[in-house]
């Protein structure tokens, strides 16, 4: 893996607000890369940062996660869908738009 495109996806998810979500998509789109690769980075380097934030498609964590997320998720005021495998994404997804700016910025300083 590409350690500037690690950085660079690691930076991204740094970005993503206080009791907000977003998708491997988004990240994917926000990055230039596809979806499965930042789940792959996220797996593989993501420990360090606010992992919590990031779901797939439907606002959903792997069940293993879930317990842990809970509290995070609790903590920042992101509720659980009846079914608690994760958020509805659409009332906790962050302003990709805000968050394609602070990316610019965060990321200037990489190749």
């Amino acid at each position: 893996m590409d350690d500037v495109v690690v950085e660079r996806v690691l930076r991204a998810v740094e970005l993503v607000p206080r009791g907000r979500v977003v998708s491997y998509g988004d990240l994917a789109a926000l990055v230039g890369i596809g979806p499965r690769q930042v789940g792959t980075i996220m797996a593989t380097y993501g420990s360090n940062v606010t992992w919590w934030r990031v779901t797939n498609a439907s606002g959903d964590l792997p069940v293993q996660l879930m317990d842990e997320v809970r509290e995070r998720w609790a903590a920042e005021g992101i509720l659980l869908k009846p079914n608690g495998r994760g958020c509805r994404i659409a009332g906790y997804r962050a302003d990709l738009t805000v968050l394609a700016a602070g990316y610019q910025r965060a990321v200037a300083d990489l190749a």
